[in-house]
């Protein structure tokens, strides 16, 4: 890979790293879950930015990635996760610390969110990451039709949750 092609990989992940965290933070309970999660998230996006072409942005194409290895990756929770190591020579990342006493007030919904299955915790996290469903649906591999519907049903599912 190019100095050039390297720098703006570091460049977009500076700038959109929040995105992997509330991702880790959907489908982890604990601090080493989440660190282990961010990790794999980033060399998934590592081995994979070769092959963006920028027909969406990157930041939608970020959530197409960060959720799919994190839903294969616990759908497999069984097994073991492995793990490859990243090390950037010339570029070092600066990974901006994760506060989980900032979104106290979320406990609630989080808490609800986690009932969900995989699909629906990503629809939500798509959904109030402010996408709208032409993204949403891009993201997961699915028409926008099919996102809305989802997206109604999930609404449905979690006023039970919330509101028995």
């Amino acid at each position: 890979m190019s100095k050039e092609l390297e720098h703006s990989f570091v460049t977009h992940l500076q700038e959109n790293q929040k995105i992997a965290h509330k991702v880790c933070r959907i489908y982890t309970d604990d601090a080493d879950a989440h660190n282990d999660l961010f990790q794999e998230i980033t060399i998934q996006l590592w081995k994979a930015y070769p092959k963006f072409r920028g027909e969406s942005k990157f930041s939608t194409w970020m959530y197409r990635v960060a959720l799919n290895t994190a839903i294969t990756l616990y759908r497999k929770s069984k097994k073991r996760i492995k793990t490859e190591e990243f090390n950037m020579v010339e570029y070092r990342l600066t990974v901006d610390t994760y506060d989980d006493g900032v979104e106290q007030q979320l406990k609630l919904l989080y808490a609800a969110v986690k009932q969900l299955n995989d699909i629906e915790k990503a629809l939500v996290f798509l959904y109030l990451e402010d996408k709208n469903y032409k993204e949403i649906a891009y993201a997961l591999g699915i028409t926008e039709v099919n996102a809305r519907v989802k997206m109604n049903r999930v609404k449905m599912k979690l006023k039970k949750i919330l509101n028995p």
